[in-house]
């Protein structure tokens, strides 16, 4: 079961991944302040043709199963609840339950 969230991200993440390089390339035409100002303009109009998921900025850690999006614990892509329960279901390798 996949969340409508979950597919936006991962959207997200693919299209930043695929424009990084002429994005970043863009941006420092545009913010170079040496260069003259209509290179650094037709650049920045270059910047406003890219899609709104190739902004680095619409990617967000969210669960995989649940796609919530807080209390994510990055390193398994997963909520804290989540990590939980798949910690105690042994279904995480190389976590167990703490005990002292």
């Amino acid at each position: 079961m996949t969340n409508a969230r979950v597919l936006r991200d991962l959207k997200a993440r693919h299209g930043v991944n695929a424009n990084e390089v002429l994005r970043r390339a863009y941006l420092y035409v545009a913010r170079n302040q040496t260069l003259p100002a209509q290179v650094r303009f037709q650049a920045q109009l270059q910047l406003n043709t890219f899609g709104r998921y190739t902004r680095p900025t619409t990617v967000k850690n969210r669960c995989i199963e649940t796609g919530r999006g807080r209390g994510v614990i990055s390193e398994f892509g997963l909520t804290r609840y989540q990590f939980r329960l798949k910690a105690l279901a042994n279904e995480l390798p190389g976590v167990k339950k703490a005990s002292w």
